[in-house]
């Protein structure tokens, strides 16, 4: 795919129902859509990129999703690790409340898999060390992520970021969610979740491991199908590890057992991947990712930002310049190089050239 076209894909143009700017920020393009709401690019006054959350309208005028919602934003203001992507603005009491993160140039977990397949032992290891990091850092400030799914993780030329965390609170218990409307993917639930009982950070443990499974196998751990019938499995049922590399069995098993008082807790998970891979663990290599999905990072980076126009009231705002793309390495000479030779050291008893010139001169003048 061309960088233009694959900009196309990534920066899709606003449509009549999208509004052109929130806020401050003017909206160059729409990046996606979901349960919540959609998904837009801007930019800072400084130049910075930005994803700006919009939520659904319906859920605006939910005054218990409001307030849930406040809460989580500023929980989630908190929150500034080197995996996530922070959340830099927002407001709670707008006509339809939003907020602004970090713009991540890469593709979801979710994309990657679905259109490269699954993913290297030692990719899958820097992804879950990477995640675990983010984890650590996000229940740290008292916030249970969720809704942890591929589509909430975004891969990054250097590592994992997860986004969303705490936003899926919001919507529980609200008259939305009440009357059977369903916020999240399904076969990436807890148990407890799927049975309606109280979430913990082991709750996100749990949907680590259904990540790991699916990033290495390039499927869910529960299968496909009705809402019901994946809820029922993941309560009832063990998980589908055909295909799941040896190097990652006893991590997605432990991570993935029914009871949340007995699964591994973040820091465990971490010694579980630098025990099976401690170098790269700890040293993060530059292409950590498949050649397929670095390409598609460099594409984004490469590509053009969308034209932003200031909106009414506004000062013009220029968007950062295109990362450069890599100088080609010059060519390796075929021989190697000639060596200078040394130069010759005039005995001590010869004059400088041009002292002999001089003496030439004066001898002829005084001749004449």
């Amino acid at each position: 795919m061309s960088g233009r076209a694959h900009q196309g894909t990534v920066f899709k143009p606003l449509g009549e129902d999208d509004p052109k700017h929130v806020a401050g920020y003017k909206l160059a393009a729409r990046l996606g859509a979901g349960g919540m709401g959609k998904v837009y690019l801007s930019y800072t006054p400084g130049g910075r990129a930005v994803a700006i959350k919009v939520i659904r309208p319906d859920f605006g005028q939910d005054a218990e999703f409001r307030r849930r919602f406040a809460q989580e934003v500023q929980a989630a203001q908190r929150v500034q690790g080197l995996f996530t992507a922070p959340v830099i603005d927002a407001d709670a009491d707008a006509e339809q409340p939003w907020l602004a993160t970090a713009y991540v140039p890469g593709p979801s977990l979710a994309d990657a898999v679905a259109q490269h397949g699954k993913l290297p032992v030692q990719t899958v290891l820097l992804l879950v060390a990477g995640i675990a990091e983010a984890l650590q850092i996000i229940h740290g400030a008292g916030i249970v992520h969720r809704d942890l799914k591929p589509a909430n993780v975004l891969l990054a030329a250097d590592g994992p970021r997860v986004i969303d965390f705490g936003i899926a609170r919001a919507a529980d218990a609200t008259s939305l969610t009440s009357s059977g409307v369903t916020i999240g993917t399904p076969s990436f639930m807890a148990p407890e979740q799927a049975a309606g009982s109280h979430v913990t950070p082991a709750t996100d443990i749990f949907a680590l491991g259904q990540l790991t499974a699916y990033a290495a196998t390039g499927k869910a751990a529960f299968g496909e199908g009705t809402s019901h019938g994946v809820l029922y499995r993941i309560v009832h049922e063990e998980p589908d590890l055909t295909g799941l590399p040896d190097e990652l069995r006893e991590l997605v098993t432990r991570c993935m057992v029914k009871e949340p008082e007995n699964r591994p807790s973040v820091a465990e998970i971490l010694s579980i991947c630098q025990a099976a891979n401690a170098e790269t663990v700890l040293r993060r290599p530059e292409e950590w990712l498949p050649s397929a999905v670095a390409a598609e990072i460099t594409t984004r980076k490469a590509a053009p930002a969308p034209p932003v126009t200031p909106a009414a009231g506004q000062p013009a705002v220029t968007p950062p310049p295109a990362a450069p793309r890599p100088r080609p390495r010059p060519p390796r000479p075929t021989s190697r190089p000639r060596t200078p030779r040394r130069r010759r050291r005039l005995p001590d008893s010869v004059p400088p050239r041009s002292r002999r010139r001089t003496s030439s001169r004066r001898s002829s003048r005084s001749s004449t």
